[in-house]
């Protein structure tokens, strides 16, 4: 131990003590007997290549916690599994981060794991705080020593780091800003959580555009390009410049509500007249904006594309009468409908409303050009085209397939790739007409240029395509979702089958009037049991 540290241990507890202060107080409770050493006082083979004893947890953990309070970066990463990962980020602990005066005070073990409170000093340029947190470390046997060992992971030295990231105490690489709502309403990550991402972006952002002055913080620096820093506390706030986002707070609200219902889910609605978002909420595990970033298949809802693109093509009309048999086969493919269901001598529009699978396949060879559906995602709806939204988005893929995946494709299976932002955008452009890019800050902010589809649906198409979505939402897959939503409304399910999960990913998308919103919850099952309630509850919203 270095100089001027001391370890007493009274009655089962120690606690370490450096320049006088105290660092911990550990509660070392051991086995009756031997504690796993033979006859010599040493680990037996069988317990070196075992689990740790409980004893070396203890013992392990406070050597560990120790060594780093005294600031004996060296000692503490040489009792991890990854010293030379441990190393850099416990010695910018006190260098980078500037945090000292360091107390660690160890809680009571559950098996392997050690949960413990940090509290310390933030210093900074003649700046101080006071900073608090809790975290835990886990004991594991070395593969190759047999030594008890702390398993390294960033999130040990503080719970907010992830690999690659790093803490750094400094002035604020962005001003702060104060986002405001389409009604100059204040928006929070305290009031409104799922945005706490969001609004970390539109800070690295548009911080400098905002007329706002930098203040000093300790961060959690991402080291990615496309992801700002984190505040974790902030020594000197700056000045907040004001910023406007398209967002209603109401909306957001809601949608934040909403997703708590269910856990790995996203909601984000639009306003179709105009593409301006008005909410975007994430439950999810980890601080990314799923809705915006996520890439998953959408099941069924993708038929309002597959619709269009059949409509435009004169193979298909609203009240054609089509076939919609338990099964088709495609290029040795065989693809069903939800509970091998068939529908006799009924339209295109029953078949939409009541999500018939089959009705589509039925369909690919008429089209006879299986990069049909592509062309039309792209130059009717806007997918896959360089969306300029404010923040980060996946602005959809739907790529050229050939034979059985082109079919899947008919159907937002296979190869599709989609998340809440694109199927809200679907929506809003069937409802619209013209595929209006979604905005979350307004264009003039930076002067980004808003990205543009090749053309408009046909009248006649839109208007089949929104009488078809209202019938899904009066009498199909929709409507016990739906009910309660009122004025001019119409909606799709979807249910999206996942390789290795046993219940399909649950899609719904909608519009009440001049508002579209999608969602989904992953592992959520049919589209309107989970996802319906979503989407209806933020649709009321407006």
């Amino acid at each position: 131990m270095r100089s001027g540290a001391k370890i007493a241990i009274v009655g089962g507890v120690f606690a370490v003590f450096t320049a006088g202060v105290a660092y911990g107080a550990y509660d070392l409770v051991t086995d009756d007997g031997d504690g796993g050493k033979d006859g010599t006082g040493t680990l037996s083979a069988s317990e070196r290549s075992g689990p740790p004893s409980s004893e070396e947890i203890q013992a392990t953990a406070k050597d560990f916690l120790a060594a780093w309070a005294r600031g004996d970066a060296e000692a503490a990463a040489d009792l991890t599994n990854n010293a030379a990962e441990a190393r850099p980020a416990l010695t910018g602990y006190g260098s980078t981060a500037h945090i000292g005066e360091v107390k660690l005070t160890p809680g009571r073990p559950a098996g392997t794991k050690v949960p413990f409170t940090v509290r310390a000093v933030l210093s900074y340029q003649g700046q101080s705080k006071p900073l608090a947190y809790s975290s835990s470390l886990t004991v594991v046997r070395g593969l190759t020593t047999g030594r008890p060992l702390v398993d390294w992971q960033p999130g040990v030295l503080h719970p907010e780091l992830r690999k690659g990231e790093s803490l750094r105490t400094g002035t604020a690489t962005a001003p702060p800003i104060k986002a405001v709502d389409r009604n100059g309403e204040e928006l929070t990550k305290e009031k409104y959580p799922s945005l706490g991402p969001v609004l970390e972006e539109l800070r690295e952002r548009y911080g400098d555009k905002a007329g706002g002055k930098a203040g000093v913080e300790l961060v959690v620096e991402s080291g990615q390009a496309d992801a700002p820093d984190r505040t974790l506390l902030t020594l000197s706030k700056g000045e907040p410049g004001e910023l406007p986002t398209t967002l209603d707070a109401g909306v957001q609200a809601a949608a934040e509500k909403a997703v708590m219902r269910f856990g790995n889910s996203s909601v984000v609605a639009i306003k179709p007249s105009t593409g301006e978002v008005r909410a975007v909420a994430n439950n999810r595990d980890g601080r990314w904006n799923a809705a915006f970033q996520g890439k998953q298949a959408p099941g069924s809802t993708l038929k309002i594309a597959t619709s269009a693109m059949l409509m435009e093509k004169g193979l298909v009309d609203a009240g054609r009468t089509v076939e919609c048999p338990k099964d088709a086969v495609y290029y040795s493919r065989t693809f069903h409908n939800l509970d091998n269901f068939a529908i006799e001598g009924k339209s295109f529009a029953e078949s939409f409303a009541r999500s018939c699978n089959t009705a589509f396949i039925k369909l690919i060879d008429e089209a006879n050009d299986d990069s049909a559906l592509p062309k039309e995602a792209r130059e009717v709806f806007g997918i896959g085209l360089e969306w300029q939204t404010g923040i980060t988005s996946f602005d959809g893929s739907v790529p050229e397939e050939t034979q059985g995946e082109a079919a899947a494709q008919y159907i937002g299976q296979g190869t599709v790739q989609m998340n809440a932002l694109n199927m809200a955008s679907i929506t809003a452009t069937a409802k619209n007409g013209t595929f209006k890019q979604p905005i979350i800050v307004p264009l003039d902010l930076d002067g980004r240029e808003r990205a543009t589809a090749a053309r408009s649906l046909p009248g006649s198409v839109a208007g089949q395509l929104r009488e078809m979505m209202r019938r899904t939402a009066t009498s199909g897959t929709a409507a016990k979702a739906m009910a309660q939503v009122g004025g001019d409304k119409g909606a799709k399910t979807g249910s999206a089958e996942v390789d290795g999960n046993a219940t399909s990913n649950s899609w719904f998308t909608g519009f009440a009037d001049d508002l579209a919103a999608a969602a989904v919850v992953d592992s959520g099952g049919h589209g309107g049991d989970a996802a319906g309630p979503l989407v209806a509850s933020v649709l009321n919203a407006d």
